[in-house]
């Protein structure tokens, strides 16, 4: 399967002998095509849209973490038997709160900042990079906790997008590095099963293995994982799910409803366009957003990119 179809490329786990009309639970990221093909689509949605300025801005941004992806050396993997550990305990092995994060992430950090020595940005934008760039070490990594742990403080939210970036890169890489054959699904299947966080998008397969299959798409470690459809990632209902789209476009994005808990969470359908990208179509796709946000429904969870005052 090729990179911009429902279930880009990576590593596929399953129980040995699995049938094939069976969906395969989950795929870890390639970083080298993962940022990239977010770049492109970014690109491609970019033109002509309202919001063609900032979605360019983005593409550079997932170009930055590009960069870092072809770059830079790979993280520290974490030890096998805290692997099997985590897994034994049904438990995401890249949790936050069972390692201490990487130090190497701050090089990821680096690499996208100097990115955009050469990118026109705003006198506002510059002065946060160059905020970023007099950060101690220690202060990065305090940033990095608070993001993390969702405590960021009003001030800090302009700092907080190139600490995700820069962060997704770094959990996307590691992800990358696990054992595939050994992780399985969580209990709680909305969310990651490598690294415990809420999914950014879902999408609905048009080819693969069993075509109609949702796959969840992390919005930090970029693992993608099947769950069912119809059924509420937030609270596990069904029975009052509803699909919200902007009238006059192709269908290809909607936002699904649950009139249990009032959240919503996207759903990307490739048979309707098989480019869809999981972290470029929810960017670009705001305007639903706010549409389902005044109907009074609230987003399952924030994308990591888009936090807000």
């Amino acid at each position: 399967m090729r990179q911009g179809e429902a279930v880009p490329p990576g590593k596929w786990t399953g129980p040995a002998g699995a049938g094939v009309s069976a969906p395969l639970p989950l795929i870890l990221p390639d970083p080298a095509r993962r940022f990239a093909a977010t770049a492109r689509r970014l690109e491609t949605l970019a033109i002509g849209h309202p919001m063609e300025q900032w979605l360019r801005f983005m593409a550079q941004l997932a170009w930055a973490q590009h960069e870092a992806a072809t770059s830079l050396p790979p993280p520290t993997a974490p030890s096998l038997s805290s692997v099997e550990e985590a897994v034994a305990a049904r438990t995401p092995p890249l949790a936050t709160d069972r390692r201490e994060i990487d130090p190497a992430w701050q090089a990821a950090l680096t690499g996208l900042l100097r990115h955009f020595d050469a990118v026109g940005l705003p006198d506002q934008a510059r002065a946060v990079i160059a905020d970023l760039q007099r950060c101690a070490p220690a202060a990065l990594d305090a940033l990095a906790d608070a993001f993390l742990r969702g405590v960021l403080e009003a001030p800090q939210i302009g700092h907080a997008l190139y600490i995700a970036a820069a962060l997704q890169f770094h959990f996307t890489a590691t992800a990358a590095m696990l054992g595939a054959d050994s992780l399985r699904l969580l209990p709680q299947r909305g969310l990651c099963p490598c690294c415990g966080s809420t999914p950014v998008t879902g999408v609905v397969t048009a080819s693969g293995r069993l075509p109609g299959s949702r796959y969840l798409y992390c919005s930090l470690c970029s693992t993608a994982w099947n769950h069912v459809r119809a059924v509420c990632i937030t609270c596990g209902a069904s029975g009052t799910l509803t699909l919200e789209s902007i009238e006059g476009d192709n269908g290809a994005v909607k936002a699904e409803t649950c009139g249990g808990c009032r959240t919503y969470a996207k759903l990307l359908y490739a048979a309707k366009d098989t480019r869809v990208d999981p972290f470029a179509d929810d960017l670009a796709t705001l305007a639903l957003d706010v549409l389902v946000g005044e109907a009074g429904w609230s987003r399952h969870a924030p994308n990591p990119l888009v936090l807000m005052e």
